[in-house]
């Protein structure tokens, strides 16, 4: 079966986790093997399905990384992304992006939960959820955007 027809769950397939442009340009594959696609649909499942549910669709901006790919990204070594057990979600607006926090962090079974920027505006909230639900830290950081 092709990585675009795989369903992790009713509104998330595996191709929005493993699609890259930085993979493409540099001709990485970047499949996870099955213990990776069992901890994407964990992940759906614990978090991504319940905000979606609460605020329709979300734009997943970064999922699984090869540690290949995972290196070139600048991500760090130990990086969940490898794991199949984060996410990076596009955040239009900050209302937006505090609203999702809130929700992860009051509703879902979290691993960590960061709202973070770049130096050139961009926004996006890091979500992470453990295999072992048990082992989950409820980290949690949240950082309003710099006024100008």
């Amino acid at each position: 079966m092709k990585t675009t027809d795989i369903r992790l769950t009713e509104h998330f397939s595996l191709s929005e986790f493993t699609r890259s442009a930085t993979a493409d340009r540099h001709g990485i594959d970047n499949t996870p093997d099955t213990w990776q696609v069992t901890n994407l649909h964990n992940l759906c499942c614990e978090i991504l399905e319940p905000l979606r549910r609460r605020f329709g669709p979300i734009h997943i901006s970064s999922g699984f990384r090869t540690e290949q790919l995972n290196a070139l990204v600048g991500g760090v070594g130990n990086s969940q992304h490898m794991l199949g057990e984060a996410a990076d979600i596009r955040i239009p607006d900050e209302k937006t992006g505090h609203d999702y926090y809130q929700f992860i962090r009051t509703r879902c079974n979290y691993d960590q939960l960061l709202l973070e920027h770049n130096r050139w505006g961009a926004t996006w909230l890091h979500v992470s959820c453990r295999n072992e639900i048990a082992r989950n830290r409820h980290m949690a950081f949240y950082t309003p955007k710099a006024r100008k």
